[in-house]
Parts: structure tokens; sequence; C-alpha cells
């Protein structure tokens, strides 16, 4: 049984998914950041591969992802970083990338050095459902990871649905047609999430986008199993002098 099986077995409401970028403050924060989320509560984590041009993340993760490559990080840093992961980390680990960089490192390898290392799934926004149906799912499935599709307000029901059937894992709900971060007003997208619960998904849904702190976790959680917080995070640990504290007291405020 999967990660993801045995989390969503065991808890199904007020997931969390911490999402943080490898190599960000520094080259050698991945794994000491991985074990503390893991420690202070976190469900699920989510971790970033650093890319030039994030076209679905805001200016704060962008940033991030800018510093972590001056920081020297690269997919095959990232893999090296992760070799003894499993030693320290039980929690699922989802890899959330873009897709140019992964084909410039070979898909299949990737796939491959993702799986060998203990990595559960992959987010990849901008690969086209048409294209993984066609090639890349195949492979995917291969080395056993799950694949975590995105559907938005926007998104009708008969795609959601396709898109639910495509995934496994857990379904991502952004919150609304934007990028990363910002200000959402989790109020006016109660009927969106209302409506993805009355489509019966076979995946768990996880909301993202907006949710920053213990009140917009709550309000996503009400319609969902759970959700994802990335910007705050990533906010709260690049102004800190003490990542494991701001780490800890960040988990609090949203988790007590």
């Amino acid at each position: 049984m999967s990660r993801f099986k045995n989390l969503f077995e065991r808890k199904n409401q007020k997931v969390l998914n911490v999402y943080c970028t490898a190599g960000f403050p520094f080259l050698e924060s991945t794994m000491p950041i991985m074990q503390t989320l893991e420690q202070n509560g976190a469900d699920i984590i989510e971790l970033g591969i650093p890319y030039s041009d994030p076209l679905a993340d805001g200016e704060v993760i962008q940033e991030s992802s800018a510093k972590a490559l001056l920081n020297g990080m690269t997919i095959a840093t990232l893999f090296a970083q992760l070799q003894n992961m499993r030693d320290n980390v039980s929690v699922p680990v989802v890899l959330m990338g873009y897709m140019n960089p992964v084909l410039q490192y070979g898909f299949e390898q990737f796939c491959a050095d993702a799986a060998a290392v203990g990595v559960d799934g992959l987010i990849l926004p901008d690969l086209p459902e048409f294209e993984f149906e066609k090639e890349y799912g195949a492979i995917i499935k291969k080395y056993g990871l799950d694949f975590i599709f995105l559907v938005t307000p926007e998104t009708s029901e008969a795609r959601c649905k396709k898109l639910d059937s495509l995934s496994s894992g857990f379904l991502y709900a952004v919150s609304s047609s934007s990028t990363t971060g910002g200000d959402k007003k989790m109020g006016s997208i109660e009927d969106y999430l209302t409506r993805l619960q009355s489509y019966s998904f076979d995946n768990p849904v996880l909301v993202g986008f907006g949710i920053k702190d213990k009140v917009t976790f709550s309000a996503a959680c009400a319609h969902a199993n759970g959700a994802i917080i990335g910007t705050a995070f990533i906010k709260t640990i690049g102004e800190s002098e003490n990542i494991e504290e701001t780490t800890a007291s960040f988990l609090k405020s949203i988790i007590d």
C-alpha cells in the first residue's frame, strides 16, 4: 500500500501538506527542513524543484526558486541530497516541478531516480492531460509513482472527473485561477469547493493557493480533506535566523 493510501486511511481530514523549495534558503537546507516539517506535524511534504520560469508560482516562491538556483541546486544535486531520505522522513513526499528541466534531465531517468530515493509522487502543472495519457503516464506508473493533477474553479465537471480518474495520491484543487500566494477570499471559493465535493471523486482533495494561516487552513478543510501551504511558509523561513524554531512555531500556529 502506498504512503498516500496509508495516510488517508489513517487521517482523511485536516491533512496538512507543506511546500518547501529545494535548496532554499541554503543549498543544504532541504533535508533539515523536511525533517523539521515532519517532526512538527506536516502530513505531506511537497518539495519544489527550482526553475527559472515557474509559471504557476507567485513572487515569493519565484524568488525562493531563483535563490536556490543561485545556491547551486539542480535535479542531480537534489537526488543526491535525498539519497538517504527514508532513513529520516516517513511521510509522503511529492516533487513539484516543471517539464522543461525534467525533460532536460531525461523523463524516465527522473522517474527512476525519484522512485529510487523514496519519492511518492509528482506534480508537473505543465504536463498536459493528452501527453500524460499518450506517453508519460505509463512511465510514471512503471516506477510506482503517484501523479497529481490540478483542477481550478473554471474546470468543468467532466474534466474534473477525468483528471481525478488519471490522478492518484490526491487531487490538487487550486483555490482560484491565479498564481500561488496573495490574498484569496476563502468565503468566495466555498461554492467551488462544495461543487467539487458533490462530484464524489475517487481521490482525496487538497486545496492550495492562498492557504496561509489557521483560519484559511480550517476554511479549506471544511470542504476538502486538507490543504497545502507554500508561500506563507517560504516567506517565514526566508526571514528566519533559526529555521527549525521558526518551522516549529509556524506549524504550531496552523495545527493547534
